[in-house]
């Protein structure tokens, strides 16, 4: 598997070249936005290790382009600012997943193997729950046959919602494992569930997202007596 690491500190491009290498797989290394951004849209990579502050072309930019053209690859943010802020507009701007410098390579490897596992899982599934449908490949979401736009954040969560059809997932699940995200305010998740809520739900009889008192949210099926 071929990944490409956006980095300009040569010093911890090595490292994560070296690392990676010996974990089996092939890495290409970019040392400025401009020209991981085209080495990117040049496509084959199972993975992008993107650094934030890059020269020229931020990761924010580079994030946002390759998005805008349906680029799916997953993303891996690395950063040295580990303000919120930053890591929300990351996120929201279609990274995959976050991490703060300085790290330790052990967990930048079981995060790469994480984002892998879970992008070859994606491409090979479609989810079907009444009528509810998702595209996990191409991220694409209908309700009764029409279209859906979802932000990233508002699809991550009801792709979880979905896999774990039945479920309950909790604030904090979806907080740390859906969104990688531990430090998010109290109530962000229930934000997000309410505009899922007008996208998916509104204009629909049957309710698919609901609120379990206590526990956090899940999604299911409408029993018999419901339809």
């Amino acid at each position: 598997m071929r990944v490409l690491v956006i980095e300009d500190e040569a010093a911890i491009a090595r490292v994560i070249r070296r690392g990676l290498e010996q974990a089996h797989y092939r890495v290409d290394v970019a040392e400025n936005g401009a020209q991981g951004l085209k080495m990117a849209m040049e496509g084959g990579y199972s993975l992008l290790i993107l650094d934030l502050m890059l020269p020229g072309v931020d990761g924010w930019r580079i994030c946002e382009e390759l998005r805008s053209r349906r680029d799916r690859v997953p993303i891996l943010m690395l950063t040295a600012r580990s303000g919120l802020e930053d890591r929300v507009r990351g996120l929201e701007m279609g990274a995959d997943d976050y991490l703060p410098k300085p790290f330790e390579f052990p967990e930048l490897l079981a995060r790469v193997r994480a984002l892998i596992r879970r992008d070859k899982v994606h491409k090979t599934r479609h989810i079907r729950i009444a009528d509810l449908e998702i595209d996990t490949a191409q991220r694409r979401v209908w309700r009764a046959g029409t279209e859906i736009a979802l932000s990233h954040r508002e699809y991550d969560l009801l792709e979880a919602l979905a896999a774990h059809e039945g479920q309950v997932l909790t604030r904090e699940t979806i907080q740390e494992r859906v969104w990688m995200d531990e430090e998010s305010y109290s109530n962000t998740v229930d934000v997000y569930i309410g505009l899922l809520r007008k996208k998916v739900d509104a204009g629909h009889a049957v309710k698919l997202i609901q609120t379990v008192r206590g526990a956090g949210y899940t999604l299911r099926r409408p029993e018999e007596d419901e339809r």
